[in-house]
Formats: C-alpha cells, sequence, structure tokens
C-alpha cells in the first residue's frame, strides 16, 4: 500500500482504496492527489486492466480539502501562478475521465466537496445505504465553490436548476435523495456495493461520459433551448445579491461557473471553472472564512483551550434558577441534550410556564416529522419544574439565569448554596455584570463562573464562558465540558463589565444611534448595517435586545463606576426613548421601529422629528466602515485589556454570537485584512471626526511598529 491509496488487481479489474494514515477521514493532500494521478495512470497504461473501481477504506468515502492546511490551499501569488500548476485537481479527474477505462466510484459512506468531485468524474456511481451517509458539495458554506468540476458535471448530470440549489445552499443529501436526483446510479445495501460495482465493469462497462458524447444534451436544455434557463439565473442572481449584499465572491462566481460553462464544451467549462476559482482564492474573504468558520470554530467545539488534567465532566443533573426566556431556553437544550433538569422559579406556575416553553418547541417538531412523539415525551419528562431549592440536591451544576440585577443574583446564589451536600458548580447566566462581583455573594468563588447564553438559546450556538477573577482551572474546564455535552460552540474570555460580547454588540448599537444624534437618516443607518454584512441594521437590532435593558445596564453601570463612569455618545437617545417617550423596543410593540399587529414592522416616522436629518449625508462607504470598525476597534480593546487572550475567541464568539459578517473572518480578522497601518490611520480619521471612541489603542500602533498581525 502507498501512503493513501490501496492499488490492488484481481480478474483484470483494479480496486484503488483511499485510506490516508493518521486521518480520522479521507482529505484532498498533496500526497494524495500525486498518487491518485500516478494510480489512474497505472489502470490506463496497464493492458490487462479493463477498469477500475475507487472506494474507501474508512467508515466515509472522502470529504473535500484539508482546510487545517489553510496556507497550503492558499499558497498563490497569482492567477497565473494557480493556472499553470503541473498537478491540478481539475486535470487529474479529466484524466480519469478520458483515459479509455472505465471507473466505478463505490461510495461507502459520505461523500462531500473533492469527495463527491471524484465520484462524479467516475463513470458510473453506487452509493452504499448507511445510516448517517451523506453527499453533497458545501464549499460555499466556507466562502468556496466546488473546483474539481464540480459546477460543470454536476449540471451536466441533473440539470442547471438542481444542481444550482444544491451549491448555492451546500446542501448534503442522503444516498436516496442523491440517485432519485441523478447524482449516483444506484443505491445497494453496503455488502453489495464492490460485487455490484464489479457487475457493471464486467458487463456494461462505458469509458465515455455522457458529456463527451456528440449527441449530448443538456438536461432540461440550456440558453435558449430552455425558457427557464435565463430565468432561474435572473432570479438566483438576485437572490444570491439580497443574501449576500455583494460581499461573498464565491457565491457570485458560482453562478458565473454555471451559467457560462453551461453553454461551452466540458473542457472549456472546466477552464471557465479554474478562472473562477483562482480569483476567489485571491480574495481574502475565503480565507477568513475558512480559518474562523471551520478551523478556529471546530477548535472551540474540541475545547483546545481546556486546562489539561483535569477530569471530564458529564452533567447528569442540572440546576436552573429562572424560569423566563433565558432560563427556559437552557433547560429545553440541557433536556434535550439527555440531561435531567431543575427548572426552579419562585412561583410554581413561572416555573410551569418554563417547561411549557420546551412543550412547545417539541410539538412543533414532532408536528414537522422531526421527532419522534415518545422522545419528544422523554425529552419533556427530564425537566422538572420547582419553587423548592431543596431540588437542587445532587446538581453537578447549577445556572442562574434571574432578573439582571445584583441583589436578586446575589440572594438566589445564597439560597442554591445553603443546598445540603451541594458541591455543584455555581454559573450566572449575566449578560454585563463583572463575574468577580458576583462571585462575592458566593461562598465558593473558586466554583462560581459565567456562562453567557444568547437569545433564543436553542437556535443561537454560542456560549460565552467568563472566568471571573478567582475561578478555579477545573471550574473553567468542566463549564467548558457542559457547553460541549449540550452541543454549543464556547469561547473563553477573561472577566470585564459586558465581557466581550455585549462591549462588541454595545459598539454596534451606541454608533448606529450616534448617527441618529448626527442627523443621519434612519433608513441610510439600517440599510448601512446590513449592507456591511450585518444580519440586521442597529436599529432594528437595538429594539430586539430592547431599549429598556440598555437603559437599565446603563444605569447599574453609572452606578457601580460613580465618578469614573464616563457617558457614551448615545446616551440622549436612550434616555429620550426610555424616560419620556416610553418606546421600549419590539417588547412592547414601540421602539425605533413600529410593530402593527399582523403587519411587516416599520422604521417609526417620528424619529426624522426628534432627529431632523442633516441636509448632506454621509456616503453609504462611511456609514458600513463606521459600523464595522466601531466594533473591530472594541474586539481590539478587549485583547489589548486581558479579556480575549486569543483572538480566535473573539472572531468566533462575533460572527455565532452576534452576526458580525462571516465574509470578514470576525472583527479581528477584519484588521488583518484592511492592514494595520490602514486601519489605524483610518480609525485616527474617524477619531478626529467622530469622538475618540475611534482612538486606536496604543497596542495596534505597538503591533505596527514590530510588525505583528493577529493571525
Amino acid at each position: 500500500m502507498s501512503g493513501t491509496i490501496d492499488y490492488r488487481v484481481e480478474d483484470g479489474l483494479a480496486t484503488l482504496t483511499i485510506d490516508l494514515r493518521d486521518r480520522p477521514m479521507n482529505v484532498l493532500t498533496p500526497e494524495f492527489l500525486r498518487e491518485l494521478a500516478e494510480m489512474i495512470e497505472r489502470v490506463a497504461t496497464d493492458a490487462a486492466v479493463r477498469g477500475a473501481i475507487i472506494t474507501s477504506g474508512k467508515a466515509s468515502f472522502m470529504a473535500g480539502a484539508d482546510l487545517r492546511d489553510i496556507d497550503g490551499i492558499f499558497a498563490i501569488s497569482s492567477a497565473e501562478d494557480y493556472l499553470n500548476r503541473e498537478l491540478s485537481f481539475g486535470a487529474i479527474l479529466r484524466r480519469l475521465e478520458t483515459c479509455g477505462k472505465p471507473f466505478v466510484a463505490a461510495i461507502n459512506g459520505t461523500a462531500l466537496g473533492g469527495g463527491l468531485e471524484i465520484a462524479l468524474a467516475c463513470h458510473y456511481r453506487l452509493a452504499a445505504d448507511v445510516a448517517g451517509s451523506v453527499l453533497g458539495l458545501p464549499e460555499i458554506l466556507v466562502g468556496l465553490f466546488p473546483g474539481g468540476g464540480g459546477t460543470q458535471r454536476l449540471p451536466r448530470l441533473i440539470g442547471v436548476g438542481e444542481a444550482l440549489r444544491l451549491m448555492m445552499e451546500g446542501r448534503q443529501i442522503k444516498p436516496a435523495e442523491a440517485a432519485k436526483l441523478g447524482i449516483v446510479d444506484q443505491v445497494v445495501a453496503p455488502d453489495e456495493l464492490l460485487r455490484s460495482s464489479r457487475r457493471w465493469l464486467n458487463e456494461s462497462p462505458d469509458p465515455v461520459q455522457r458529456w463527451d458524447r456528440r449527441d449530448f444534451r443538456f438536461p432540461g436544455g440550456v440558453g435558449q433551448s430552455n425558457p427557464k434557463f435565463c430565468e432561474t439565473f435572473m432570479i438566483g442572481t438576485a437572490l444570491t445579491q439580497k443574501k449576500t449584499q455583494g460581499n461573498y465572491p464565491a457565491a457570485k462566481a458560482l453562478l458565473s461557473c454555471v451559467y457560462e460553462g453551461s453553454q461551452v464544451p466540458i473542457d472549456a467549462g472546466l477552464r471557465i471553472e479554474q478562472r473562477y476559482f483562482t480569483e476567489v482564492l485571491l480574495d481574502p474573504a475565503a480565507r477568513n472564512m475558512i480559518r474562523t468558520v471551520f478551523i478556529n470554530k471546530g477548535a472551540a467545539d474540541k475545547l483546545a483551550r481546556r486546562p489539561v488534567g483535569i477530569p471530564k465532566l458529564r452533567v447528569s443533573k442540572l440546576g436552573v434558577l429562572g424560569a423566563g426566556m433565558m432560563g427556559a431556553g437552557i433547560a429545553h437544550v440541557a433536556a434535550v441534550a439527555g440531561i435531567e433538569v431543575v427548572l426552579l422559579d419562585r412561583q410554581t406556575g413561572l416555573a410551569a410556564k418554563g417547561k411549557s416553553y420546551s412543550e412547545g418547541l417539541l410539538a412543533k417538531r414532532v408536528t414537522a416529522g422531526k421527532l419522534d412523539a415518545d422522545k419528544a415525551a422523554a425529552t419533556l419528562a427530564r425537566i422538572t419544574p420547582t419553587t423548592d431549592y431543596g431540588a437542587l440536591g445532587g446538581c453537578e451544576l447549577v445556572i442562574e439565569a434571574v432578573f439582571e440585577d445584583r441583589a436578586v443574583k446575589a440572594e438566589v446564589t445564597r439560597r442554591a448554596e445553603e443546598v445540603p451536600g451541594n458541591q455543584a458548580i455555581f454559573a450566572t447566566n449575566t449578560s454585563t455584570l463583572p463575574i468577580t462581583g458576583l462571585a462575592e455573594a458566593s461562598t465558593r468563588p473558586e466554583r462560581f463562573i459565567g456562562l453567557h447564553f444568547f437569545s433564543p438559546v436553542d437556535k443561537m450556538p454560542l456560549v460565552e464562558i467568563i472566568r471571573g477573577r478567582a475561578t478555579s482551572d477545573e471550574a473553567l474546564a468542566q463549564a467548558m465540558d457542559f457547553v460541549q455535552q449540550i452541543r454549543k460552540t464556547p469561547i473563553v474570555v477573561n472577566d470585564s463589565r459586558g465581557f466581550f460580547t455585549s462591549r462588541f454588540c454595545s459598539a454596534y448599537l451606541n454608533e448606529g444611534t450616534t448617527m441618529l444624534l448626527e442627523g443621519i437618516l434612519p433608513a441610510l443607518i439600517e440599510n448601512g448595517g446590513r449592507l456591511a454584512g450585518m444580519p440586521v441594521g442597529p436599529l432594528a437590532l437595538l429594539d430586539e435586545v430592547s431599549i429598556d435593558l440598555s437603559y437599565h445596564i446603563r444605569e447599574q453601570t453609572r452606578r457601580d463606576l460613580g465618578d469614573h463612569y464616563v457617558p457614551a455618545s448615545n446616551e440622549a437617545v436612550i434616555t429620550l426613548f426610555h424616560e419620556k417617550l416610553q418606546r421600549l423596543g419590539r417588547k412592547n410593540g414601540r421602539g425605533m421601529y413600529d410593530y402593527p399587529e399582523g403587519g411587516r414592522k416599520r422604521l417609526w416616522p417620528g424619529l426624522t422629528e426628534h432627529f431632523p436629518p442633516v441636509a448632506e449625508q454621509p456616503p453609504l462607504d462611511l456609514i458600513k466602515r463606521r459600523l464595522l470598525y466601531a466594533q473591530a476597534l472594541e474586539a481590539a480593546r478587549c485583547i489589548a485589556e486581558g479579556v480575549l487572550t486569543d483572538p480566535a475567541d473573539g472572531d468566533v464568539g462575533a460572527l455565532l454570537g452576534l452576526g458580525f459578517p462571516a465574509y470578514t473572518g470576525g472583527p479581528l480578522s477584519l484588521i488583518d485584512t484592511v492592514g494595520l497601518p490602514r486601519f489605524v490611520a483610518e480609525c485616527d480619521a474617524l477619531a478626529a471626526q467622530y469622538g475618540p471612541r475611534f482612538a486606536p489603542p496604543t497596542m495596534l500602533r505597538e503591533m505596527i511598529a514590530t510588525k505583528r498581525t493577529f493571525y
């Protein structure tokens, strides 16, 4: 056996079994590509070999490129450098399908990305009927698109419309659906896979792909032969622009590949694909997304920053104090993960209402056919609503999710710790109050930690873990274990007022509302946020967070800091809406937007009355820059202050918890992409015009002087 492929010949048929050593899953590597090219040549030039089977020696067939080798993937200096490579994946697959010998893909498990592209280049495809097995081309999800012929072969197999839907969504499908669409020719039992492959090679082998025949016709037709062809791309382009705001080059390039490539012969189409793929590789968006969305998120999911040498905790019983929206959500995700939950509130009715939240979510899944009714009932039965603190006995972890008030939190902490024999780790779900101060109410501050969930808990993938000054390594490690147990992604930050995510979010809200004070049109502010890549504009987000919460946090901060309190630039806006207008946001149907019953929300017309627009409005690019840079600066300050100790935590947290644009890779990746000298110079200019909130921290200037970057 070679390093990556086992090559065997029996009865004139070669079997190429892909099995990368020291890898849990087969992936595309330079070594594998070299060996694949060599094996194809062996099949093509050996007169004793009539055909070949490509399969896998692992449980899955193959994934795509090894995205952990980010430097290798993007190690190109120019388009010419990439296009003129001697050994390209696309060229290897083209040699496979035109070498004159028939190849069968025996897909024994999941085939994604480049793995599926290998199968598409084969002349016949069989997939094993294996539970959990999926096929797909999900490259768009990490800022790329299929670059090994996938944009040309898949449309030629199943038609332009279906192929685009799969590739643009990055959707993964089961073997049965793949067969129905025509992606695979046959689905067979696992123990029949190789036997059926040999049968096809012995009985009806055809070494010529359908698209290499003179009589080939595109499924459904293309160009003028298919009236829906132009309509597909007109609608697809509009939807893509609406979804991406032009910030994700891979989506536009994918559309162009399919549109142009489908109207020319396959070899010309493959050259078109390579040209666009090269352009995407040269754009920083793909590198940024792969690093944060795949590599750094993957490391966080695997608890890469967990303190070593501490026994792993598996929570069997969880206490949740407070059955409001956050507490009910935490109870739900814990019960879904198989954990017994004590859901405690001051009144029986409130605790029961918290449990009913899970009942509603589970019922929706049952109705949609996504969950068995018996499993739903078992999940719901794991939640015990109560008012009795004694029920917390035996909990390994207790999470407090009560009102954002220091006195209330201190009271429930004290009562929970009074339960006999309760040595549980105690966590608070506060979003802004410093953990070290809250831990003063605890008799075990070393076992006190922050677990900041995001709403709605069942949908939001992030948990911000905040380490107080006294928090032990054991408490940190085991809190991380719990977050992994409930299938969330943790980031770890040090204690400060607002931690990382709340400070980061506040910078966005503050800048948007400060623009109101400056007389910038509300619609321009909102559009600027969305066009920059944020999920919603800052005014809409403030309504969702609720204006009264921002007001109460501000007042608590003012009381805590006293003479050291520094007013934010948007204070007049928050004061007006809370104290005089009583417009609190979506929660009372009146905020920056109006929320008419049965209608769509719309910006409140009174905004322009209270904040008259200036005659000369700023350019859109300046609005976008201010909104993004305000957040990036706050992330940099968190690094400078030691709140963030790893830029990956900041970038992953910004994307997963707050919807910061994925094409940037996160706020700290954005600074690297812009370039530190340019970023600092632009911030200096903004500070001179708009105030000290744009003044860059000294750390950034020191990084320029020492030629350092975040990555």
